[in-house]
């Protein structure tokens, strides 16, 4: 018997991968099961040494804990150390691997969307693990300018000094949104509900050429950047499918098993 978990705080009981993973495992015939763990913010160092402690046989990790981790760990893939932020653990005996899938979730979402980035222009909401991964795969594939936009501006400042591309501050976005041809949300905000400021900047950007809204998130009843999409008639895509990548990454990583896909999108119920 496996045992697999996710580390966040009151979020690991909303997040679709504790079913998403205990599915899977059920339908390859493999012993294991998935858990979330909430961890409080002074605990991160504890829950990680309790891995092994519990026999735990890999972990995930999602916001806000996503760069927190790192110096836990005693070992990081050279993915993770470039982007500086985890969402999966491998343990082997004690030694804890950090790795980062979230980056090629996104490229894989981005390539079942038909949207390629190479010398288009990208609008990243985000200065958080998530948004790190963003800007750091959108360079990879040879995006053509990058604007990265963040409360945290000196954490915006960092991702644009590593990965490229130019900083704008929240007001202005209101004042000015630049011809774009994707937006990605890498913050954990969706609703209205979860901030009411972030809705009404977003209810006031203007779209006349994007191709793809593509928000990390997912679940939401009402999603203000669904809408955005919606007015604006550009395609749109939630946290889902790349949360179906990246697992099937993940579990590549903790069992060795190349999985299809297909079987990842088909429990997501995206095929």
């Amino acid at each position: 018997m496996k045992i697999f978990c996710i580390l966040s705080d009151e979020r690991a009981y909303r997040s679709k991968s504790p079913e998403l993973f205990t599915t899977v495992l059920k339908n390859l015939g493999i012993k294991g099961t998935y858990v979330p763990f909430k961890v409080a913010s002074d605990q991160i160092g504890p829950a990680l040494k309790s891995l092994s402690v519990l026999n735990i046989a890999g972990a995930n990790v999602t916001v806000p804990y996503k760069e927190s981790v790192i110096p836990f760990l005693d070992i990081l893939s050279e993915g993770a150390n470039i982007i500086g932020a985890v969402n999966t653990i491998v343990r082997n005996g004690k030694e804890l691997k950090g790795y980062n899938t979230n980056a090629i979730g996104i490229m894989d979402a981005l390539a079942e969307a038909n949207f390629d980035p190479e010398g288009k222009s990208a609008l990243v909401f985000g200065t958080g693990g998530a948004a790190r991964a963003t800007a750091f795969i959108l360079n990879w594939l040879r995006t053509g300018t990058i604007y990265v936009v963040g409360r945290n501006e000196n954490k915006a400042e960092e991702i644009i000094n590593q990965f490229g591309g130019e900083k704008m501050s929240m007001e202005e976005i209101q004042d000015r949104t630049p011809p774009v041809d994707i937006v990605v949300n890498a913050t954990s905000v969706s609703s209205a509900d979860e901030s009411a400021g972030f809705a009404a900047i977003v209810e006031n950007i203007k779209l006349p050429r994007c191709e793809l809204v593509l928000d990390l998130n997912y679940g939401r009843r009402v999603n203000f950047w669904e809408s955005l999409a919606h007015r604006n008639d550009v395609d749109f895509m939630d946290g889902l499918p790349p949360l179906a990548y990246q697992a099937r990454r993940t579990l590549a990583l903790w069992t060795g098993l190349q999985i299809p896909p297909e079987e990842f999108l088909k429990t997501m119920g995206q095929v």
